[in-house]
């Protein structure tokens, strides 16, 4: 039986649909990102994450988000720039979307569901990262402050 978080698509940072079954055995981190908040240089740490697991099979899923102290004010292709100058990012970005309240993308609404948080289904902030096994299963949820180099066991335990 395929996973629930297959039968989602979201669009890609430059507008293309992107099936999240594209990602189907591999192991998937999906975040929430900013780039004007303090947990910002985060990127940096997920993209050496993801340098060094590309190629084992891990994919790390960014999607901006302006839900938090409006931190993530500028357009998707400023959001790129930004990411690639900056951090160097190459893992795949998405459009900046909303992880609550009404107009929440299907992906985060299925991932809070499955992965509630301390404070409940509710996303706190800007890097909410959550760990998605090789079938799809959400297994773990990290908060804002769990730096990517403190996700890298229960990363590695999955691929």
């Amino acid at each position: 039986m395929a996973s629930e978080f297959y039968s989602y698509n979201s669009k890609s940072n430059n507008g293309k649909d992107i099936k999240m079954s594209d990602y189907s055995g591999k192991v998937v981190l999906v975040v929430n990102t900013a780039s004007k908040c303090g947990f910002t240089p985060q990127y940096d740490g997920l993209q050496k994450l993801y340098e060094e697991h590309k190629d084992k099979g891990l994919e790390i899923l960014g999607f901006p988000c302006d839900q938090f102290a409006h931190q993530e004010p500028g357009s998707d292709e400023d959001i790129a720039q930004f990411c690639k100058l900056n951090y160097g990012v190459s893992f795949p970005l998405f459009q900046k979307v909303n992880v609550n309240g009404p107009g929440t993308e299907p992906v985060f609404e299925y991932l809070k569901k499955a992965l509630p948080g301390a404070i409940g289904k509710s996303i706190k902030w800007n890097f909410t990262k959550f760990l998605i096994d090789r079938d799809g299963k959400p297994v773990k949820r990290f908060s804002p402050k769990t730096a990517p180099k403190d996700l890298e066991n229960d990363i590695l335990s999955l691929l």
